[in-house]
């Protein structure tokens, strides 16, 4: 990826504790601000300290850093998508970029990077669930093949607001 002085060298590594403070305060804002996250309560450092500590493997969290301040300007992971055993072949992904760097091909490179995960891990298929006017995140998860099945109607409430979920699906 060129870069330009606003628009910083990227690299896409694991997450360690050591990022939880710069997670945490992306994953906060679209808390308190936005409908990117059904999420209601902001994480803690510990609390986001112990997330990292539970993933491993496909399931790892990976994080998006300014190769020359080192600063966490996005993050992705995978989750199961349900608890039950024929479930297991399905992740979940989670992507959240710095508002403040959005524009600029990080979310595609996470997003790229995780679904790499999921296919190196054996997955079959990634299911995303994004807030129905989230258009930049439906427009990136279309980018690298993700199709939409279906709406789910007014399965959230955040900001005195019903909320709709689009459900896409990528086929590894």
């Amino acid at each position: 990826m060129s870069s330009s002085p606003s628009q910083p060298k990227v690299v896409i590594r694991r997450a360690t504790v050591d990022d939880a403070a710069g997670i945490a305060e992306i994953y906060n804002a679209e808390v308190l601000n936005f409908t990117s996250t059904m999420d209601m309560v902001p994480r803690t450092i510990e609390e986001q300290r112990d997330w990292i500590q539970s993933r491993s493997g496909a399931f790892s969290a990976i994080v998006a850093c300014d190769r020359s301040s080192g600063a966490v300007l996005g993050f992705a992971a995978l989750s199961k998508y349900k608890d039950r055993a024929a479930y297991s072949t399905t992740v979940e992904d989670s992507v959240y970029v710095d508002r403040q760097h959005h524009g600029r091909g990080i979310g595609l490179q996470l997003l790229s990077s995780i679904c790499d995960t999921a296919r190196e891990g054996g997955f079959h298929s990634v299911i995303a669930r994004i807030e129905a006017s989230g258009e930049g995140s439906l427009a990136l998860h279309r980018s690298v093949g993700f199709e939409l099945l279906g709406i789910e109607r007014q399965v959230g409430r955040k900001f005195n607001r019903w909320l709709d979920v689009a459900v896409m699906q990528l086929m590894l």
